[in-house]
C-alpha cells in the first residue's frame, strides 16, 4: 500500500460481497464544499483560480478531455466530483519523462489510470499490424499522441513521479487484461495487466459503483487488500484463503446450463497465467470459464495464478437501475472540449456532439466483439425523461446545432428496455448470448418502448431530424415490422448500418450470430418500408474477413453473395484478435471455447493466420478491386474454381489486368472505364456500397 493508506490488519478471509448501495447515496466528500468546477483543472493554475491546494484523485488518460459523458474520464471525473472529490485530469501526457504527471501535484488519494476510450494497441495499429497515423481522440486527429500499452506506461510514469501514490487501473484498456490474454501485437500471452502495471487494484466493466466505493474507502484510510468485496476488481493476494473452497475450471466449464456448484465461499481457479502461456488448450478453457462466469447474478470469483501470486477477480459489477444511470448522464457537463485546445477539431468529438446514449450493454454476444466483455448482457436504460433534457440540453447550449440529433442509440440501436421476462431466471442464466443460436424464449423483444422513446424525442420543439445511426441488430427488428417502418419513415437518413458479418454458416457459427436469411428477412421488411415511405434509402451490411471458422471457400462464397446482391465493399478490415475475446481465443488456441474444451476432445477451429491468406480474404470482400485480381485468380485456380474466371457476369474476377494495376501485366483499360465499376457515389449509381468492419472494435 501507500504512505496515504497505511495498511489494514491482514484478513484470513475474503469478504462476502456486500450488498450494493445506491450511487450516489454515500456521504459526500468534505471537499464539496468547493462546488462544481466549470472544466475538470488540467493545470495549476485553473487549481488556483478553485481555490483548491490539491486534487484527490488525478485521471490520466490517453485521450484529449472532452468533458462530456460519452468520454469515459469525463463521466468518472464528474461523477467523482458529485461524491464531494476534487478531480483533475491529465490529458495525453507526454509518457517520455516522469515530470508532466507532477503537473497536478501528488493526488491525495489516487491516480486513475486509463488508455482512453480505446484500447491504445487498437486505436494505433491496423488488424494488419500496421501503424495508423490519425487519432480521432486527439486535437487535430493527429496521431502519436499516446503510447502502446498506455496503460501501463502511464502508470509507471506515475509511480515514477511520485512512488508512494495509489494507482487505480480502469477503462477499456484494463478492464480487457484483467487476466492473462493473448496479446495480438506480440503474438503471445501476457500478464494480467495489474501485474504489468503494477497497480494497486484494477476496476473492469462499467465501474461506477467501483471507483465510488474504492475512493470512499480511501478516503476513510483503508487498506487496498480488503477492498475484495467491491464487485468488478482486480487484485492480488498471496494466496487463497483458507475458508474458501477451490472449484477448478474442468469442474465449472461443462456443467449444464442450469446447474451451479453453489457454495457459500467458492473461487473458480483458472488455469495459472504459466499454463496457459505453454497449453493454448488451457488458454482456451480459461476464456471458456470467463465468459460463462459473467452473469452478476451467479458469477463467483476468480483466482489465477501468477508466479508467486493469487490473482482475485470479484464477480461483475452489478448494473446501474434507470435513476443511477440518469443521474450519471445529467451531472454538470460543459459538453465541449477543454478551452486548452482553442480552435482544433476533435473528430471524436465532432461525431457524437449532437448524439445521445439511450442505454449500454449488448445481450448479442458476438464472439468478436468487446462490449459484452466490458459493458455486460445486462441492458442499463435511461429513462424518457432524461433523454428528453438532454436533447434540449444540446439543442439550448451545444454550439452549432441545426436541429438534428445525429443518432439516439448505444452499442446497438434498439435493445432499449429489452430484458429477461423473469428475474430469477436471469439470475441463474448461464448462455453466453440472448439471441444464439436462437432468441431465448425468456427474453422480451418488445420495441414498443423504444418505438414511444423516438416519437417523444421527435416532439421536442426545435428538433427537426432524429436520426439512428448505432447498429441495428437486426434479428431483434425483424419481431417488430412495426419498429422497422417508424425506422424508416422517421430515422434513416440514406444508409442504414446493419451487420451481417457472414453468409455462411461455418464463420457465423463462431461468430454466434444468425444466418443469412435472417438478413434477407429485415431486408425484405426494410425494402417495403422504404417503398411505403417513398424514400431511396440504402442498407449499409458491414462483414468480417478472416474471422476464426472461415475457410478460403467461405469467402468465395461470400464474394460471390456481394456481386450477385451488387455490393462492392469500400473500406476493408480483416478480423482483429482484441484480448480477452471468445473468437481470439479460438485465433490463438484453434479451439473452439463455445464447446467443451477437454484434453485431446476439444472441437478444433480453423484460423487464418497467415498474412498472404489474410490478404486473400480481404482480396475476396474487394472482387471488384483490380489490384485483387491476379491474387484472386491464383487462388481460385488452387481452388479448382477456374470457372469463375472470365468475362461475364457469372464470373466473379476477369481473365484480364487493366494496365498499370495488380501484376502491372495484361491490355485494357483501367477499372472505373470497364464493366461498370464505377466509383459509388450517393447519386443513385447502381452499386451500393458495403463497409467490412474489424473484429473487436
Amino acid at each position: 500500500m501507500t504512505a496515504s493508506s497505511p495498511a489494514a490488519p491482514a484478513r484470513t478471509a475474503v469478504a462476502q460481497m456486500q450488498p450494493e448501495k445506491p450511487l450516489f447515496s454515500h456521504k459526500k466528500f468534505w471537499a464539496h464544499r468547493f462546488g462544481n468546477a466549470p472544466f475538470l483543472p488540467m493545470s495549476r493554475a485553473e487549481m488556483d483560480d478553485l481555490g483548491w491546494d490539491a486534487c484527490d484523485i488525478i485521471l490520466v488518460t490517453g485521450d484529449a478531455y472532452v468533458d462530456h459523458p460519452s468520454f469515459g474520464m469525463a463521466l468518472v471525473g464528474r461523477l467523482l466530483e458529485a461524491q464531494g472529490f476534487r478531480v483533475g485530469i491529465i490529458a495525453q501526457p507526454d509518457w517520455h519523462s516522469p515530470e508532466p504527471f507532477k503537473a497536478l501535484g501528488k493526488p491525495t488519494l489516487f491516480f486513475g489510470i486509463t488508455g482512453g476510450n480505446m484500447d491504445s494497441m487498437v486505436n494505433r495499429y491496423t488488424s494488419d499490424r500496421r501503424l495508423r497515423h490519425n487519432d480521432n481522440y486527439t486535437p487535430g486527429g493527429v496521431g502519436g499522441k499516446r503510447p502502446d500499452r498506455a496503460v501501463i506506461v502511464y502508470a509507471q510514469r506515475a509511480r515514477e513521479a511520485y512512488k508512494d501514490a495509489t494507482i487505480v487501473l480502469g477503462g477499456i484498456e484494463g478492464s480487457l487484461r484483467r487476466i492473462a490474454h493473448y496479446d495480438y501485437w506480440s503474438d503471445k500471452v501476457r500478464r494480467s495487466i495489474l501485474a504489468d502495471a503494477k497497480g494497486d487494484i484494477l476496476l473492469y466493466g462499467n465501474a461506477e459503483r467501483a471507483v465510488v466505493e474504492v475512493a470512499h474507502r480511501l478516503a476513510r484510510r483503508e487498506s487496498i487488500e480488503t477492498f475484495d468485496d467491491i464487485r468488478g476488481v482486480a487484485l492480488f493476494k498471496a494466496a487463497v484463503p483458507d475458508d474458501f473452497v477451490e472449484l477448478h475450471a474442468d469442474d465449472v466449464a461443462d456443467a449444464d446450463e442450469g446447474a451451479r456448484m453453489t457454495k457459500d465461499k467458492a473461487v473458480v481457479r483458472l488455469p495459472a497465467y504459466e499454463q496457459v502461456v505453454e497449453d493454448p488448450e488451457a488458454y482456451a478453457r480459461a476464456s471458456r470459464v470467463l465468459h460463462r462466469e459473467s452473469n452478476p447474478g451467479n458469477a463467483r470469483p476468480l483466482v489465477q495464478r501468477h508466479g508467486d501470486r493469487e490473482l482475485w477477480v470479484t464477480p461483475p459489477p452489478i448494473p446501474l437501475a434507470t435513476p443511477e444511470m440518469d443521474g450519471v448522464y445529467e451531472l454538470p457537463y460543459a459538453r465541449a472540449p477543454h478551452p486548452s485546445y482553442g480552435d482544433a477539431k476533435i473528430p471524436a468529438w465532432e461525431m457524437i456532439r449532437f448524439s445521445v446514449t439511450i442505454m449500454r450493454g449488448c445481450f448479442g454476444g458476438c464472439t468478436f466483439c468487446s462490449i459484452t466483455e466490458h459493458e455486460g448482457r445486462i441492458i442499463q436504460n435511461r429513462s424518457q425523461d432524461s433523454v428528453v433534457r438532454e436533447i434540449e440540453t444540446i439543442r439550448d447550449k451545444t454550439e452549432g446545432f441545426t436541429g438534428v440529433i445525429s443518432d439516439i442509440g448505444g452499442p446497438t440501436a434498439n435493445m432499449y428496455r429489452m430484458a429477461c421476462k423473469d428475474s430469477e431466471i436471469e439470475a441463474k442464466c448461464r448462455r453466453l448470448s440472448c439471441v444464439y443460436p436462437e432468441i431465448c424464449p425468456n427474453l422480451n423483444t418488445s420495441h414498443e418502448k423504444l418505438i414511444d422513446l423516438y416519437r417523444k424525442v421527435r416532439e421536442v420543439p426545435g428538433i427537426k431530424k432524429v436520426m439512428v445511426a448505432s447498429g441495428v441488430r437486426y434479428d431483434l427488428a425483424v419481431k417488430s415490422p412495426a419498429y422497422i417502418k417508424e425506422l424508416v419513415a422517421h430515422h434513416v437518413g440514406g444508409y442504414l448500418k446493419i451487420a451481417p458479418e457472414h453468409t455462411e454458416g461455418g464463420p457465423l457459427s463462431k461468430m454466434m450470430k444468425p444466418g443469412i436469411g435472417t438478413y434477407d428477412r429485415f431486408k425484405e421488411l426494410f425494402d417495403a418500408a422504404v417503398q411505403k415511405a417513398g424514400k431511396k434509402y440504402f442498407l449499409i451490411p458491414y462483414f468480417i474477413a478472416a474471422h476464426p471458422g472461415t475457410t478460403d471457400e467461405d469467402m468465395m462464397n461470400l464474394a460471390l453473395w456481394l456481386k450477385r446482391n451488387g455490393y462492392r465493399a469500400d473500406q476493408v478490415q480483416n478480423f482483429l484478435p482484441s484480448p480477452m475475446a471468445l473468437a481470439t481465443a479460438m485465433y490463438h488456441s484453434g479451439k473452439n471455447p463455445l464447446k467443451a474444451v477437454r484434453r485431446g476432445g476439444s472441437e478444433e477451429v480453423e484460423t487464418v493466420r497467415g498474412m498472404r491468406q489474410r490478404r486473400l480474404h480481404k482480396a475476396f470482400l474487394r472482387y471488384h478491386d483490380a489490384e485483387n485480381w491476379p491474387l484472386l485468380r491464383d487462388a481460385l485456380k488452387a481452388m479448382g474454381r477456374a470457372d469463375l474466371i472470365g468475362p461475364g457476369k457469372h464470373h466473379l474476377v476477369p481473365n484480364w489486368q487493366p494496365a498499370g494495376t495488380g501484376n502491372k501485366g495484361g491490355e485494357g483499360k483501367r477499372v472505373g472505364q470497364k464493366h461498370g465499376f464505377q466509383k459509388f457515389t450517393t447519386k443513385g449509381l447502381p452499386m451500393k456500397p458495403v463497409k467490412v468492419q474489424r473484429g473487436g472494435g
